[in-house]
């Protein structure tokens, strides 16, 4: 049975080797140590199947002109346990903690064919514009807050850390 809970400091170490194998590099797993360092984790949640971490979700902070929300990613699966309802879990857990916290929005880049089934969508149907030159498909947003985000558009923006980390 897999248990989402949030991330516990003694998970710091499986969080990062599921990272590895689930992206084949370690620069995810540099990116979430970089992230905790400098405060930069908004929520972090674990799946876990019998008390083994399988999967992982990490929200950091995000703007879109002034306004606070957050940044979804990394996100993974080992491998062994991939498509098999984990990821779609995991989203589903930390979007929904997120909108009880009064979160307005959450941007990802991700896969176009996994995202939009949680309402994400892209995030240029909305103004939104990445800080980076990404296909429209793969920059989504999900609004939370339809009241906070009315009229809001602009260049959102990540953490320093995802332009800096390798």
């Amino acid at each position: 049975m897999i248990q989402v809970r949030e991330e516990q400091e003694g998970d710091v170490a499986a969080i990062r080797e599921l990272n590895r194998l689930a992206f084949g590099t370690d620069q995810e797993g540099n990116l979430i140590d970089a992230l905790r360092a400098h405060g930069g984790v908004t929520l972090s949640l674990v799946a876990t199947l019998d008390q083994r971490v399988v999967g992982h979700i990490l929200f950091s902070p995000a703007t879109i002109n002034k306004i606070a929300g957050v940044g979804l990613g990394p996100m993974a699966v080992s491998p062994e346990h991939q498509r098999q309802g984990i990821g779609s879990k995991l989203v589903e857990a930390g979007t929904a903690r997120l909108k009880e916290a009064g979160c307005p929005f959450v941007i990802v880049v991700g896969h176009p064919q996994f995202y939009p089934r949680f309402g994400f969508k892209p995030a240029s149907a909305d103004g939104i514009k990445s800080e980076w030159e990404l296909p429209d498909d793969v920059f989504m947003a999900l609004v939370l807050d339809q009241k906070k985000m009315a009229g809001v558009s602009g260049q959102a923006r990540y953490r320093p850390e995802f332009s800096s980390v390798a």
